[in-house]
């Protein structure tokens, strides 16, 4: 079966209308989520767009802040602490990558971990390690909801991550563990890493190369998350799973695009208006 994450995602931001209005109701004021964008990086340009018309379907306010590529590290960090003392702003959003000149953890430093929407900080990534409650990398999350809204059961099954990235591979394993799954990590270094892919019940791929993941490398039956985003030898967007072939053994698959990648937007948005509702409670 294909998992469908673009359908999803639709799902979830109707879902947070509701919220966002309740919210409104309740507190005489928008969900506001402040993007931040430095330089001219055309890919983070996309991104950007879509996380502004994914506030909209959902009922949130945005706050698009634009900063030229020549932008001093002052500059940067001075903008998100406004940001972070502004009381309309309940998530903030600081789009990576950076220009090569500015200190990305200095700037990320700057968000209160409770506007840190995007899960990174040392606050949010310790609470997640305790099982302790948090705001969650918003990859890895739309990953466990697609799981949970599929029904697929994590708990006692073996779970592979292919990846050790601070913002996907560690969470993702974290999250699976969590959940009562068994969980390996595999990543540049692991030896007989196609046995090892072989034992997987739930293999999630965030190794960052294109159709890495072939079908030999695949259990029958096994659920295959692919977090990848790639181009093929033709220019063609696809993931880091081979997935012609891979499809054919997997129990569950997730495409390239329309898979993981539009639950990251739809998680940052979910994130934000968690952030809100618990920032107005407080």
């Amino acid at each position: 079966m294909i998992i469908d994450g673009k359908t999803t995602a639709a799902c979830i931001r109707s879902e947070l209308k509701l919220r966002t209005a309740e919210f409104e109701k309740a507190y005489g004021k928008k969900v506001g989520l402040a993007v931040v964008l430095i330089g001219n990086d055309p890919a983070s340009q996309t991104y950007v767009r879509n996380k502004i018309k994914g506030c909209e379907e959902a009922g949130i306010r945005s706050f698009a802040h634009y900063l030229p590529e020549t932008a001093t590290q002052e500059q940067a960090r001075s903008l998100v602490r406004a940001l972070a003392e502004d009381g309309a702003v309940h998530g903030i959003l600081v789009q990576l990558p950076l220009p090569a000149h500015l200190n990305a953890a200095e700037i990320l430093a700057e968000i209160p971990a409770e506007k840190d929407v995007d899960g990174f900080c040392a606050e949010n990534v310790g609470k997640l390690a305790l099982r302790e409650s948090g705001t969650i990398a918003c990859t890895p999350l739309g990953v466990m909801e697609l799981l949970r809204r599929y029904r697929i059961p994590v708990a006692g099954k073996r779970a592979v991550v292919v990846g050790r990235s601070n913002i996907v591979g560690k969470p993702m394993a974290m999250l699976l563990l969590n959940a009562d799954a068994t969980v390996t990590v595999c990543h540049s270094r692991t030896r007989d890493l196609k046995e090892e892919c072989l034992r997987a019940d739930i293999l999630v791929a965030a190794v960052g190369k294109a159709k890495f993941i072939t079908a030999d490398m695949v259990k029958e039956g096994a659920v295959v998350i692919d977090v990848g985003m790639d181009r093929d030898e033709n220019g063609k967007l696809c993931g880091d799973v081979d997935f012609c072939a891979v499809e054919k053994k997997a129990s569950y698959i997730t495409p390239v695009p329309g898979g993981v990648g539009p639950m990251t937007v739809a998680m940052l948005l979910s994130n934000t208006v968690a952030a809100a509702e618990r920032g107005e409670k407080a």
